[in-house]
């Protein structure tokens, strides 16, 4: 047995068995008819049976049901930066995180669009509870990371998780995906853990830790949907942390956000990847010799990647607008694009709830606070 046997996704020797358990499963069928509305469940059926490699199941089928979930759920998503990648080559991309499967889904689809290598993409454990749903990630190159761990238990889960991703991107020649925190955004609010960084680091193979995060080329990736399917499931964990309460996920709490998440109406979506971290990873090297300094200055080089390319919608300025009673913004919008946000607001929130319009209109603000504070503009 492997080690990474317990976490990682399946090995090209076992993609056909897997698909053959789930092939018959009520949630592929459902996938399946979503994505080819046309077709006979015999022919998919029959096609799937034939797929013996991840990225075949990936672009035959995957890439397919996201083409389906943007023509459903959005107007469109729109890139920019990954003419900067070079093909055939790994990058270890950090993105600030808004949706469960959206995210890293997307950033697949569209290195595969531009011909480079497509990630292998950390999932919480927890979102993966059910049989099939645990059978479809690791079909879909996914690794995971183990929640809910004594804090001996995270160390030794740590150690390994970082291993695996040195493995990858070093050995395997596999683009990595994982969020820079653990969990989503719900604030709007988006901030590197220093943490992610230091299990990174766990693997470093250099006696300069900056020599190794350049050694794994850091992409910071940028991601910013228009509307947030789940913004008002967001609401509940929100207002137990404005009023200092510990919050309990209900049961199938992470799944309704799952399925909610992409089916849900999105907009416009817009992704960037920025350029690869290098020579400021020898400025901070020669500025900190503290490496805790150092893992602090690299998150905040992350931050500002993510923050300075983040697109702002009317629908961020808007909600800026509503928050601080100020028309500041509204050269951003039309009262057209107000209306359909008031009349959205109006559906998902209890009005007679302050703290709850308020995290609600948060949520949507945040991003035009901290882009300004970004750029001095505040």
């Amino acid at each position: 047995m492997s080690k990474f046997d317990a976490i990682r996704p399946f090995y090209e020797t076992e993609v056909n068995d897997a698909i053959q358990e789930v092939v018959h499963h009520p949630m592929m069928k459902a996938l399946m008819n979503f994505t080819f509305p046309e077709t006979q469940d015999e022919v998919w059926k029959e096609q799937l049976l034939r797929t013996h490699s991840t990225r075949d199941f990936q672009c035959n089928f995957i890439y397919k049901s996201l083409q389906k979930v943007l023509e459903k759920t959005s107007d469109g998503l729109t890139t920019s930066g990954f003419e900067k990648l070079e093909k055939n080559t790994s990058y270890l991309f950090i993105s600030n995180h808004r949706d469960i499967l959206l995210d890293t889904s997307l950033l697949n689809a569209c290195l595969f669009e531009h011909k480079l290598v497509m990630t292998a993409s950390a999932i919480g454990d927890n979102l993966v509870q059910k049989s099939f749903l645990r059978k479809l990630a690791r079909l879909n190159r996914n690794f995971l990371v183990q929640r809910g761990l004594s804090p001996r238990e995270m160390l030794q889960s740590s150690k390994l998780l970082s291993e695996y991703i040195s493995k990858l991107l070093q050995h395997e020649n596999r683009s990595v995906w994982i969020a820079q925190r653990e969990g989503r955004t719900k604030d709007g609010n988006d901030a590197t853990n220093p943490g992610v960084l230091k299990m990174l680091a766990m693997a470093a193979d250099e006696a300069e830790l900056m020599d190794y995060f350049k050694k794994i080329k850091i992409v910071p990736v940028s991601i910013s949907y228009e509307y947030d399917p789940t913004d008002a499931l967001k609401m509940p964990q929100l207002m137990a942390e404005a009023k200092q309460e510990i919050y309990v996920k209900e049961k199938n709490e992470d799944f309704v956000n799952l399925m909610s998440g992409v089916m849900g109406q999105k907009r416009r979506i817009h992704l960037h990847v920025g350029a690869v971290l290098s020579t400021e990873l020898d400025e901070i090297k020669g500025q900190h010799e503290n490496s805790n300094k150092q893992i602090q200055a690299l998150a905040q080089l992350i931050d500002d990647s993510i923050l300075s390319h983040y697109k702002l919608w009317p629908t961020n300025y808007i909600a800026y607008d509503l928050l601080h009673k100020t028309t500041q913004y509204s050269h951003f919008y039309s009262e057209n694009e107000k209306s359909l946000f008031e009349r959205r607001l109006e559906m998902r929130i209890d009005h007679s709830n302050p703290l709850a319009l308020q995290s609600f209109l948060a949520m949507y603000a945040n991003p035009v606070v901290n882009k300004m504070k970004y750029e001095n503009a505040i």
